[in-house]
């Protein structure tokens, strides 16, 4: 389990694919066993309403399949109560036996319009980061002394890192388009002399096609279908697989949605 204290010594990779339910369930079965026997740590979920079964009972699902640690990625803060986000979490946690990891951030672009249509309130980001700490001291509350869930933060802005130094686990770096890899390293480095924690890279795209919650956000749709889920990018380059194979081998595992790459940098 991640630690929250900086841990002296080297840390290793953990490679994770997002691979959210968009097929019948013997064939979404199948994935998650396939995942786990290309030698991947974690398999995480979108938080995206409407077309995929709720991320919390299918990561328990997937759980009982194979070993593996689970977790969201990322829960958008305003869809849900703060108490009731934390008490799915805290509920992950004991139901996997501690394999759970709570993925949590303010919201993809364009969550204002999904707001309205699901009928409820369309909040600031700021009231959106405030909900992002709210759930995390009532996840801890509910954890209590026994029991740690770690908690990965999507972030960018000041206060968005601020909130992570204080409360995460693992930290991502919201990419916007456009980003260079100086830009992206400068986010890293920024942080690191804040506080040594694990830093997560998101690799949008594996493959040729752009997965349904990869597609930048459309409108036009009743109940707006696969292409709602937020924004695209492609990657030109696909990494190599934990085991060293390669592209070929990570979309027979069924990953070729997406490929999460944390790493816990030696601490000097």
């Amino acid at each position: 389990m991640t630690d929250n204290q900086a841990t002296v010594g080297a840390r290793p990779f953990r490679f994770g694919v997002v691979a959210p339910l968009r097929t019948d369930l013997p064939a979404w079965r199948d994935q998650v066993r396939r995942i786990a026997d290309s030698g991947f740590s974690t398999l995480l979920m979108p938080d995206v309403q409407q077309w995929q079964p709720a991320p919390g009972p299918t990561l328990a699902v997937a759980a009982t399949l194979a070993n593996l640690r689970v977790g969201t990625w990322v829960y958008a803060s305003p869809l849900r109560m703060p108490w009731s986000m934390a008490w799915e979490a805290h509920s992950l946690s004991v139901l996997t036996e501690g394999r759970f990891e709570m993925g949590i951030g303010t919201g993809r672009p364009g969550i204002e319009d999904e707001l309205r249509e699901l009928g409820l309130p369309v909040v600031t980001p700021g009231e959106r980061l405030s909900q992002v700490r709210d759930t995390v001291t009532s996840l801890r509350e509910l954890d209590g002394p026994d029991l740690h869930t770690p908690v990965a933060m999507a972030v960018r802005g000041p206060k968005a890192q601020a909130l992570a130094a204080d409360l995460a686990d693992t930290v991502t770096f919201a990419a916007m388009p456009g980003d260079s890899r100086a830009e992206m390293m400068r986010l890293a480095a920024d942080f690191r002399a804040i506080r040594d924690v694990e830093l997560a890279l998101h690799v949008p795209v594996v493959g040729d096609a752009v997965a349904p919650f990869m597609t930048r956000p459309v409108h036009d749709t009743p109940r707006h279908g696969p292409g709602r889920a937020t924004r695209g990018g492609l990657a030109p380059d696909t990494p190599e697989r934990p085991d060293g194979g390669h592209r070929g081998d990570l979309e027979a595992a069924g990953g070729q949605r997406l490929l999460l790459l944390r790493c816990r940098r030696q601490r000097r």
